[in-house]
Parts: C-alpha cells; structure tokens; sequence
C-alpha cells in the first residue's frame, strides 16, 4: 500500500482527518466482492487515526474509535432455493454507516438448487437492501458508497421503458439512506429523482493522471505532442476537462449508429467519423466512463492508428470487458495500443490486472478521504474539484520529481 504522510491532504482542505468529533462512530461495511479495497480504505483510516492520536486524546473517548477495524460484518446467506437474507454479527446502534457495493462484481457465486450461480447486479442490489434492512434504522446515519451506479445507463426514458435508475435510487432514499457516493455516474442528472438526498459523483481524473505519470516517464504535455479525443459526443465533458487541465488540443469521434436495429439492447454504430485536428505523431488519451465489450474502443483505436498517432491511451473508470481481452492483446502487440488506464472500483481479473497493457488506477485513498470528510462533517467541495493537485502533479512530473 502507499505509504500516507499525515500532514498530507488535498489542496483546499482546511482541516486534517481525525482532527474534529465525527457524527457518530465510524463503521463500514464491505459487501461481497469488495472486500479488497474495503480492507485498503480501512488500512488508510486506521493509519490516519493513529496518527492523530496523541493530537487528539479524546477521540479515543468517542465510542467505536478504539476498536482494531473500521470494518463491520455483514453477511447475506442463501437458501437453498436462491433465497437471501441480511445479517449483522456485531450491534450498529448509533453508528455512521458506510456501505460499499459493487454491483458488477460477477466473479461472486451462491448455491441454487446445488448449482453454482453468478451473481448478477440485481443479486448485488438485493443484498444491499437486505443489510440496510438488517440495520432496522439502528444507525445514527447510512451512506452508501456504489461505484458503479446500478442501472446508471438507463438512465432516460426515449420510449415505452423502465427507468430503473431513478427508481433505485427513489427506492435507497425511502429505506432511510441519506447520501449515496458514485464515481464517473453515466449521467449525474438522475439525482433529480431524489432531489432531497445527498448524491454526489466523484471523477477520477487526478488518480487516472498519476497512475499515468508513474508509468510513463517520457510524456511531453504539450500541444505539439499531446492531445485528448473524445470517443463520441457523451464523453465530451470529462475530455474537455482532460484537455483543459493539461492545456491540450481536443477531438472527438461522432458515432454514427443504426437507430432503426437493436443488438444487444444497442443500436449498432455504422461508423466512426473523427472530427478535430490531426493526430499524426501526437500521443493521444482517450477518455470514457465504461468499458464494455470494448468494441467502440477497439474500433477508435485502429482509426487513430491509421492517422499515424504515437501510442494511444485508454482511459476507463470502469473496465469490464465483457468480450475478453483477447483483441486488446493484439493490438498492444502490433502496436496500436499503449496502455488502458482503469480503476479498482470494479471487479478486475487476474488476465486484466496482469496484462502488460493494463495500468490500474487505485481509488483507495481517495475513497478513504470521502468517508473521513462525511464522518466529520466537513464539505466535499475540494475533493470533487482536483485541479489544484493535478496542477501540482503536472509541476512535479516537469520537472523529474517522484509522483
């Protein structure tokens, strides 16, 4: 785990982790397939406390703050019949909840009827409503922490369909969950469903950016030989940041799609028509929120080759690869593609993390500083806005300096 110097935190934050009373005692709760950077974001609060300590002697007098683990267990066992429940082994009264789920955690299994069965991200969604109805509104307060919104890309309504999003979310506010945390959320308009609740979407463009500067030493950032293409017109925004942040040129594909055929609940894209400058020579960044079977980005990256870019870069908050890996192999050996940056907020196998093209993107830390601010009660607003620490970041890595 990288090592946590007390005395840093975000440009903007007026106070230290740990240094004020928080709301209640902190406990979170690591459902099934998150236990791994459950167990990271722990590590963090933990080392911050102790850190704190002999600063803050009465923190030790607030209950739940002298235990060895912010985590707390819950459980959700099956029948036989693929019936569940929620199950809490220890007491949450007054407690300040932090539930962290990933609903796209498929590598996660239960018995039915003596068969193995994935779990699915309604299974996911299920399970949390059966912990937060273990709680019985126990708890001083609930937050949950999902990553990956369920649903989050149905998130409109063009004909006769479902809004399940929005209806999620109406559903979690109902049952007594007061803030729900998402990262890169398809579209952050659906928090109008609950416009009572606290919602708030977290971008990982500052950890994506280090995560990059670590790997590659010999990156020139400029517009000369740099720049950022948007891989269709509805990751405009998170590029236009990327661009604007590093002072970088911008382009972007246009998806041409067939609207009057329907493949896999998709209309299928025609074609990718590449409208901005030339990328001859440039390295280029790509940006997106998910990565699904990948053929959009596979297709993005052979166009981009055949304009003759340097190395291409893929840059994902959700890397699923619902396709496998398999065509992404081979363009990292032929030379198409550099790299494709992805984040730990999902379920990433084994093929995945040790694939010599894949650079994780580790979201720990910054998860671990969104629940100590909460617990604390202090503004979110220097946490949502980076820009100060990527300035930094870009500074640093000018000039040679360890990031």
């Amino acid at each position: 785990m990288e090592m946590f110097d007390v005395n840093e935190v975000p440009s903007g934050v007026s106070w230290k982790p740990f240094e004020t009373r928080p709301i209640g005692p902190l406990g979170i709760i690591a459902m099934a397939g998150c236990e791994a950077i459950g167990q990271r974001v722990d590590q963090y609060l933990r080392d911050w406390r102790e850190g704190r300590g002999e600063q803050s002697e009465d923190l030790y007098t607030f209950p739940g703050y002298n235990l060895s683990t912010f985590l707390l267990s819950a459980k959700c066992p099956r029948f036989g019949t693929g019936e569940g429940k929620g199950l809490l082994t220890q007491s949450v009264r007054g407690y300040d909840i932090y539930i962290i789920t990933d609903v796209t955690a498929h590598q996660i299994q239960y018995t039915m009827y003596g068969k193995p069965v994935p779990m699915s991200p309604d299974d996911h969604y299920a399970d949390l409503k059966r912990v937060i109805a273990a709680i019985s509104g126990k708890a001083r307060r609930i937050n949950v922490i999902m990553p990956f919104l369920y649903e989050s890309r149905q998130h409109r309504r063009t004909s006769r369909e479902s809004m399940d999003c929005a209806l999620m979310l109406q559903e979690l506010s109902s049952m007594g969950v007061e803030n729900i945390i998402t990262f890169d959320a398809h579209d952050p308009r659906v928090q109008n469903a609950i416009p009572l609740t606290g919602f708030e979407s977290f971008m990982p463009t500052y950890q994506t950016l280090k995560a990059l500067c670590r790997k590659v030493k010999d990156l020139q950032l400029d517009k000369e030989h740099m720049m950022i293409v948007s891989p269709d017109e509805g990751a405009m925004s998170r590029n236009i940041y990327y661009s604007s942040v590093l002072g970088l040129d911008l382009g972007m594909f246009y998806k041409r799609r067939d609207y009057s055929t329907v493949v896999n609940g998709r209309n299928p894209i025609l074609e990718h028509v590449y409208i901005g400058s030339k990328v001859a020579g440039k390295d280029v960044i790509v940006a997106d929120d998910i990565i699904s079977t990948g053929d959009s980005m596979i297709d993005l990256v052979k166009d981009l080759h055949r304009r003759h870019a340097r190395r291409i870069y893929i840059a994902a908050t959700f890397c699923f690869f619902t396709n496998g890996i398999k065509t992404f192999n081979d363009l990292y050996k032929k030379g198409y593609l550099a790299g494709v940056l992805g984040t730990n907020l999902c379920y990433l196998p084994p093929e995945v993390t040790s694939a010599p093209w894949f650079i994780q993107v580790d979201m720990s830390k910054y998860m671990s500083y969104i629940i100590a601010t909460l617990n604390h009660d202090h503004s979110l607003d220097s946490l949502i806005n980076p820009l100060n620490r990527i300035v930094k970041l870009l500074d640093r890595y000018k000039k040679g300096e360890e990031i």
